[in-house]
């Protein structure tokens, strides 16, 4: 098995993407319950709802591992927002206020979900306005959920064949705990943090991508799936191209939600213009990859090596996913009779 097969199989069978398999059982239950306006496509970061003067308000929630809030409930409620707001911001919106239900099996373990939930809150500047609290339940258990607005939208059914794609991803951190859980965000100055959400509204309003999906715990490669089920595309992605830190493997970091961290698509002119917004916040975007017709996304890797007294290299390539095949998210069962919403989203007339 090559290295780039290894990488497959690895990121086939990650924990993060099966979770992001489950929503399929989601979107099969309710395909008979349509959104309720045509703005609404299911599967995206946010349900977009339109408003009356043309604006967008953004609505999502986060659920979490019940391992995860039982072995750091502070950093469990700190992510309940951190998380929140950057599906707004994926979305291309800006975070209005989140409420939250929490139920945990003791005060103790309440406190500590709370008070990692106030100093996100505090560093975004979004508020806290309700909720659901019980401290008598046999587990801990937390969802989050958030509302936002938008005057542009970015979606993950706005990709289109002949697209780059591109990654930007927050590397001034370091893994948290055990798991792939990068940390960008609880030590860094809480006027970056905001300042730095602020490009995805920019980046929607001035038309530099259409298309964009925040990375989740089913790493860059898995994220980059989703967007492309939903779009009805293929790829070639670079997965060695992803913003990584160094020391850092990329078998690990395919696998790894950053707290900052997002996939686009973007039109060849917009790419240059891409890379300089970020790059005036000390952020790197970079193209990983290429949109294209069909189902088949395929992994591209240059491989160097030695030959006789010179460097060599040969290109790998590797299926990881064929959508003709396998559904991932099934968002298309939901979604069929809103073809032209993509396109819509795209043109800016939605």
């Amino acid at each position: 098995m090559s290295w780039l097969q290894g990488l497959v199989h690895t990121v086939r069978e990650s924990k993060g993407l099966a979770h992001k398999k489950d929503i399929a059982i989601g979107m099969d239950a309710l395909a008979s319950g349509q959104p309720c306006d045509s703005s609404c496509l299911v599967g995206d970061d946010c349900a977009v709802l339109k408003s009356a003067d043309g604006s967008y308000l953004l609505f999502a929630i986060e659920g979490f591992m019940n391992e995860f809030v039982q072995d750091d409930p502070w950093f469990a409620g700190y992510c309940g927002v951190m998380v929140n707001v950057s599906d707004i911001a994926a979305m291309g919106g800006r975070a209005t206020a989140v409420v939250d239900a929490v139920w945990t099996s003791d005060s103790s373990q309440l406190k500590q979900i709370l008070q990692g939930m106030a100093v996100a809150s505090a560093r975004y500047n979004v508020p806290i306005v309700g909720g659901h609290t019980n401290a008598r339940n046999d587990r801990n258990q937390l969802a989050v959920s958030i509302i936002g607005t938008a005057s542009q939208v970015l979606s993950s059914f706005a990709a289109k064949p002949g697209d780059v794609l591109m990654s930007v991803i927050d590397l001034r951190g370091n893994y948290q705990g055990y798991g792939n859980n990068w940390n960008a965000s609880t030590h860094a100055p809480e006027e970056r943090l905001r300042a730095d959400l602020e490009l995805l509204p920019q980046v929607a309003e001035s038309g530099l991508a259409v298309a964009c999906k925040d990375i989740s715990m089913a790493g860059p490669l898995g994220t980059t799936l989703m967007m492309l089920e939903c779009s009805g595309c293929g790829a070639e992605i670079w997965p060695d191209s992803f913003p990584r830190p160094e020391g850092v493997s990329v078998e690990r970091w395919m696998q790894t939600f950053p707290s900052f961290g997002f996939v686009f698509s973007v039109a060849p002119s917009k790419v240059e213009q891409m890379k300089q917004l970020f790059k005036s916040r000390d952020l790197f975007c970079q193209e990983v990859g290429q949109v294209v017709e069909g189902p088949e996304v395929w992994l591209k890797h240059q491989r160097e090596y030695e030959s006789e007294h010179e460097s060599e290299h040969e290109v790998e390539r590797a299926l990881l996913w064929d959508f003709s095949s396998t559904t991932l998210l099934g968002c298309s069962q939901l979604n069929n009779a809103n073809d032209e919403l993509g396109e819509a989203y795209a043109s800016g007339s939605i």
